[in-house]
């Protein structure tokens, strides 16, 4: 396992994924400048044509309680640019991991907290343990959003849900979000590491080719009206035509085999 200079990420390469756990387990996992540099590290070693996904996850009781608010502070004594230069190096790691051309799976151990949430709320797919409890509270420490939760959680669960989470400062159980859309599945704490290499399993058999297209039809799709991105479909589906991961997967079929996708 590799992990940041300071070790406040770590970094595996297991089950065809890199397994990035935050790991800040007295401060519950809060973002600093070197968990930052951990991820984009970590998202680096990803982009590579043996990875078919990447699980985010926490140490101890937390996957993420937020921004580290003593760093913050500090921060603020000194010089507002430092503030600034901070929660503009958070959106942009923020940023590449919604972005990022491989499945990201969020497993969620514990508080998603503020920019623990944002971090979730840019993960493709969330499995969370059933203790895990999610909230905004940015509200609750006089902050406005700095990593994107006023603009992706009405996008994910409506805007009414997301409002109530934005304004209360509440946190809620997992499992009242698999309803709204936010959680795929909620499994038992001691089950949570297992459910997610069961889920990485079933990705890693399928075309990477595929998944990448596919992620980036449904992200686009969003931001655009239905008729444009019929379209956009269309001419995709038309590109892939001629790859080879349709023609291995055809043949597959044809020949009653399992397909060796290649990404190609």
């Amino acid at each position: 396992m590799n992990a940041s200079a300071d070790s406040s990420v770590l970094v595996e390469v297991r089950d065809s994924a890199v397994w990035i756990t935050l790991n800040r387990p007295a401060a519950l996992n809060a973002i600093t400048p070197s968990i930052v540099a951990g991820i984009q590290a970590a998202l680096d070693r990803a982009d590579q044509d043996d990875i078919r996904a990447v699980v985010l996850t926490g140490n101890g009781r937390a996957f993420c309680a937020g921004a580290d608010l003593k760093f913050v502070r500090a921060s603020s004594s000194e010089d507002g640019a430092n503030v600034s230069n901070f929660l503009n190096s958070v959106l942009d790691m923020m940023t590449r991991l919604e972005r990022f051309p491989r499945p990201v799976i969020a497993a969620v151990n514990g508080l998603a907290m503020a920019g623990g949430l944002e971090l979730l709320l840019c993960c493709d797919l969330v499995i969370a343990a059933r203790s895990a409890k999610l909230g905004d509270a940015h509200a609750n420490f006089g902050l406005l959003p700095g990593g994107g939760s006023s603009v992706r959680l009405p996008r994910k669960i409506g805007p009414t849900r997301a409002k109530y989470l934005l304004f209360t400062g509440e946190s809620v159980p997992a499992e009242e979000l698999v309803a709204a859309g936010l959680v795929n599945e909620v499994v038992e704490d001691a089950d949570l590491m297992a459910a997610t290499r069961r889920l990485v399993a079933k990705l890693a058999v399928k075309s990477p080719l595929v998944l990448r297209r596919m992620k980036a039809l449904v992200d686009d799709g969003l931001e655009q009206p239905s008729a444009q991105a019929l379209r956009l479909e269309l001419l995709a589906s038309e590109v892939h035509a001629q790859s080879a991961d349709l023609k291995e997967g055809l043949a597959a079929f044809v020949e009653k085999r399992q397909p060796r996708f290649t990404g190609r």
